[in-house]
């Protein structure tokens, strides 16, 4: 994807102006080979459509909710050709601030209304919305979705408030939440964290060949929610059921629900209460694992002798190339934790993301060193938001 995606890049930048939008697009399906649907341009890699303008700032109409949503799971490319350059940028629903025409009628169960140029995202967290950057951004809307977006969209747009609504700290649990980073110091250097790795790592030697095949399931959600599933499920039949499709090849995977809990894997010792998220890195691919529900880690942090951490597995293609046992408060991970606070509506303090690239690392040279002083300002700008 990411190779056919730069060649799109660099035959449209050749063309800066020298085709308007009608030669451009006819230009680019021949060059790609792509399908016209209407106004998109598409193949199996990515979908294109073209605009024009005299400048950046343009409110044309781009496309309909609805039939982008057709094409948000691949990365959805709007091209702004103005008389001396093409403009570049994604445009999927991840980086849509709302929707204008005819979407008064808008509703989570109702998907209807356009969206203009300047409904684009030029920013997204910081990060411009740009060729350059698409890789990372496609990496970050590819975890969200248009579900994800979806009730984000509505609120933006008709004022409509989601189901829902934030977690509230109290004085008590807020010293309980901000004591997490010394609970979480003290778990990674004890017995009970090499007990939990253990088992976590056994989980996973067992089913490391189902692991492998999961691994090449296109669908990130799909690839983790089964891995996930695999090493964590509790319900023995099903995982048989899975186990079965993945080896048979021809076998459809059964429809399956994993608990929209903090943690996919919880275990209570002694003195810590213990819920670890399993996510998979595979690590030829370029991504933006989700990590948390903002109100829910903190309400899971206000709780005694909480700790939160997550077990990361680095797949290559043929095999399982290493399994780490990680705090959410160590150093590099928080360092790259990104908070997707301002696209929430106003009944959530929204979701936090990592870059795959620290994963990367942590997989290849794992630690857990804790910084409390930054971990504490952490939560406490979670609490505030």
């Amino acid at each position: 994807m990411l190779e056919q995606i730069h060649l799109l890049i660099t035959f449209i930048e050749c063309l800066d102006g020298k085709a308007d939008k009608t030669k451009l697009s006819e230009r680019v399906q021949a060059e790609f080979g792509l399908t016209k649907d209407r106004s998109v341009f598409y193949n199996d890699t990515f979908a294109i459509r073209f605009s024009s303008s005299q400048s950046i700032s343009f409110s044309n109409t781009v496309i309909s909710l609805s039939n982008l949503q057709k094409y948000d799971d691949l990365p959805f490319i709007v091209c702004l050709t103005t008389p001396t350059k093409n403009h570049l940028y994604l445009a999927n629903t991840t980086f849509i601030t709302k929707v204008s025409h005819s979407s008064q009628q808008l509703r989570e169960d109702n998907i209807r209304g356009s969206i203009n140029g300047s409904d684009i995202a030029k920013k997204f967290i910081g990060i411009e919305n740009c060729p350059n950057n698409f890789p990372d951004l496609f990496a970050i809307h590819t975890e969200i979705g248009f579900c994800g977006n979806l009730p984000r969209l509505v609120e933006a747009t008709n004022n409509i408030s989601p189901s829902g609504s934030k977690f509230e700290v109290s004085e008590s649990s807020k010293k309980t939440i901000l004591f997490a980073p010394e609970r979480a110091k003290k778990f990674v250097v004890s017995d009970e964290y090499k007990d939990l790795k253990n088992e976590l790592d056994e989980k996973t030697k067992k089913y490391e060949n189902e692991i492998i095949l999961a691994s090449l399931i296109d669908n990130v959600n799909i690839r983790g929610r089964l891995i996930e599933y695999l090493i964590a499920g509790e319900d023995e039949n099903l995982r048989k059921e899975l186990i079965d499709a993945l080896r048979n090849g021809t076998k459809r995977i059964p429809s399956f629900r994993t608990k929209n809990t903090i943690g996919d894997f919880i275990k209570i010792f002694n003195t810590f209460n213990t819920a670890t998220d399993i996510k998979t890195k595979v690590m030829i691919l370029n991504s933006a694992p989700k990590a948390y529900n903002l109100d829910k880690i903190l309400e899971f942090l206000s709780k005694e002798n909480s700790v939160f951490l997550f077990y990361f597995v680095g797949i290559m293609p043929k095999q399982v190339v290493g399994q780490v046992l990680i705090s959410m408060f160590q150093n590099d991970l928080l360092n790259t934790t990104h908070l997707l606070a301002h696209w929430a509506g106003r009944n959530s303090r929204g979701v936090a993301q990592f870059s795959g690239k620290v994963l990367d690392s942590l997989l290849k040279n794992p630690n857990n060193e804790i910084d409390i002083e930054k971990s504490v300002g952490f939560l406490n700008h979670l609490i505030e938001l």
